[in-house]
């Protein structure tokens, strides 16, 4: 069949009892709605975490709007976000009415640069006086964690709150703290191509706030009060299913494991791609990267294009993380911005490709990729 992209069946095969019986566990007592695997994931889900509280919901799009929502943020409020993202992290912000305010990003890391928010912050004050900025919302895309010392207290002079979309970053450590225990709330996918992921849609937030944990537990049930038909606020229909959380039970059980082997995996790509003229991922010292992507980048988009025939003449399969930066999207054209206003994003999406990359990745097929890949 080829090398798969991300290999979930192998996974699959290691775990298939524990989540064959799981699911029969819930086809027998018919709880497919906040049954109690729920709790019991949210509770192994926390602890992993380092959090007091985790909440899971339908996805990560769910957990995003979930945060915005409890932190109050809405019509005239500003959100400073990454372009170079997936479309929902802006997409949230837009929905609760408040304004995306795209950063540039580091050209090393992929993530949002904490000069760059500084200068943002400074520049909306002056030229957009009728928005309050409230929030930012930085993004580890590709599984790194962002530089959470300087963003944190760029907040905290700012008073801005803090939602990490660590969509990618689930089990990620940012000097030796988990990603999803920064901030005042994360936000995570388990979508099934995630470091940690289910058979379907699925995300979580996570908080030490009892107060947000609270609000966020009424939101995900259309505003639910004291009952089921007392309702507080206007809220959403954000639940996980059960079933996908009996399947994340025994994912959770393994993915400590699966985070180190991503860690072999991600060093023996360096070691053979050390020569190959390509811009290698670089992981800061204090920081471990969970490897959602393994990303590469080529001499410009030609060169990519190159690149990507070779693999696919080979039967190696990549993709583009991310091609068009948000601020380009036709969906935000009515932000007003245009090509150059975030050189450093678009520059990278024209280079940028990922190679397959998973715990299952053996060594003879990652041989064959970088092969492949060098000619």
């Amino acid at each position: 069949m080829g090398i798969p992209f991300i290999d979930l069946k192998s996974q699959y095969a290691r775990i298939q009892e524990e989540v064959d019986q799981n699911i029969r566990n819930v086809l027998e007592h018919g709880r497919y709605v906040m049954g109690p695997e729920i709790a019991e994931f949210e509770s192994k889900a926390a602890a992993f975490a380092g959090t007091r509280h985790a909440l899971s919901c339908g996805s990560g799009t769910d957990a995003l709007l979930l945060a915005l929502m409890a932190l109050n943020i809405g019509p005239g409020d500003a959100v400073f976000t990454s372009p170079f993202t997936f479309m929902a992290t802006a997409e949230t912000i837009v929905l609760t009415g408040a304004t995306p305010v795209f950063v540039d990003i580091d050209p090393a890391t992929y993530n949002l640069d904490p000069a760059r928010l500084e200068t943002a912050i400074r520049d909306l004050r002056i030229a957009r006086p009728e928005l309050t900025p409230r929030a930012v919302m930085p993004v580890d895309i590709f599984g790194l964690p962002a530089d959470y010392d300087r963003i944190l207290k760029i907040a905290e002079t700012n008073d801005l709150r803090v939602i990490v979309d660590a969509a990618q970053s689930f089990g990620a450590e940012y000097k030796g703290v988990k990603t999803a225990s920064l901030g005042d709330i994360a936000c995570t996918s388990f979508f099934p191509a995630k470091p940690l992921g289910c058979y379907g849609d699925g995300g979580a937030c996570f908080t030490d706030s009892d107060e947000l944990q609270d609000i966020m537990q009424s939101l995900r049930v259309h505003g639910q009060g004291e009952d089921k038909y007392d309702n507080v606020r206007i809220g959403l229909n954000a639940r996980m299913d059960t079933i996908q959380a009996a399947v994340l039970l025994p994912k959770l059980a393994i993915f400590p494991e699966e985070i180190q082997v991503r860690q072999t995996v991600a060093r023996r790509y360096n070691e053979k791609l050390a020569q190959s003229g390509l811009v290698l991922p670089l992981i800061p010292e204090d920081m471990l990267c969970v490897w959602a992507q393994y990303s590469v980048q080529a001499k410009d988009s030609a060169h990519r294009d190159a690149l990507q025939a070779q693999l696919r003449q080979a039967d190696v399969p990549s993709a583009i993380y991310y091609p068009t930066p948000l601020h380009l999207q036709t969906a935000y054209a009515d932000l007003g911005y245009k090509r150059g206003d975030l050189p450093v994003s678009e520059s990278v999406g024209e280079r940028i490709f990922a190679l397959p990359m998973s715990p299952y990745l053996s060594e003879a097929d990652q041989d064959a990729v970088c092969t492949a890949l060098l000619g």
